[in-house]
């Protein structure tokens, strides 16, 4: 049982070759693991953990793909939009000729924004890729009160410039208003590209906010109100004085 211990966590060369070999077939990685522990007759006779298993796989896999993967990505959406003329695919490099940003929406998302693009929300706070990338997410809801998604794109990082390349790419109308979390970049972009547009914060980043900060449950919940009720700003800096004064938001940096 000592390969369940961390430190003496690993696969033998006559595993991997084992796995290899089958990985080779197609052999699904289940069982392949499956057929292993048949031989020795137990899972826990394999001298290895599953989950090191597929780790070890999902290594191979991406050490196959890792050189070539942006030219993949590449050619992979071009011929997307070759085949549908709605659709588009744009990225620019780096000055060392590497992939830096890279923009897609296919034919119904393009459409989609020349009805409902007036609004547009404009999201980076999605990072879930080997890269660590922000994924930015053009959206708003639709006349069904439904999302529609009007735009993908990954940027290299997280600048003025590279939001404003993206916003460049993507909008070829004007949106009436901006919706965005609170990243000072991003807002700068959406000011430089559309100074005459609204801008407002995205309620959800605002409520996660006050869910993070705010230990009061009751003010949780008044907030919650504030942000979806229909009011008037006379009223809303009126109840914000007295929440302030019951919850002792004067005192509080994120509140301020």
């Amino acid at each position: 049982m000592v390969h369940m211990i961390s430190k003496f966590c690993r696969i033998s060369d006559a595993a991997k070759a084992n796995i290899d070999d089958m990985r080779g077939y197609g052999v699904p990685t289940s069982k392949i693991l499956g057929y292993m522990a048949g031989v020795v007759e137990e899972y826990y006779l394999l001298g290895l953990k599953k989950k090191d298993a597929y780790n070890y796989i999902d290594h191979m896999r991406q050490d196959k793909v890792a050189n070539g993967d942006s030219n993949t990505a590449i050619v992979y959406l071009e011929g997307k939009a070759a085949v549908d003329p709605m659709s588009m695919a744009r990225y620019n490099v780096t000055k060392d000729g590497m992939l830096a940003s890279i923009f897609w929406a296919d034919g119904p998302c393009r459409v989609d924004y020349q009805y409902f693009g007036d609004v547009v929300t404009f999201d980076s706070t999605y990072k879930k890729n080997k890269y660590q990338h922000p994924l930015v997410i053009f959206s708003r809801s639709n006349n069904h009160k439904q999302t529609t998604i009007f735009g993908f794109g990954l940027v290299l990082d997280e600048t003025i410039d590279s939001y404003t390349w993206m916003l460049e790419v993507m909008c070829n109308k004007y949106p009436s208003v901006v919706v965005t979390d609170g990243d000072d970049a991003m807002i700068a972009a959406v000011k430089k590209m559309f100074p005459e547009a609204t801008h407002r914060l995205c309620a959800w980043h605002l409520q996660k906010n006050v869910t993070s900060n705010g230990g009061e449950q009751m003010f949780r919940e008044i907030f919650c109100k504030w942000l979806y009720a229909d009011m008037e700003v006379d009223d809303f800096e009126l109840e914000w004085e007295e929440a302030s004064e019951e919850f002792g938001l004067h005192e509080k940096y994120w509140a301020n």
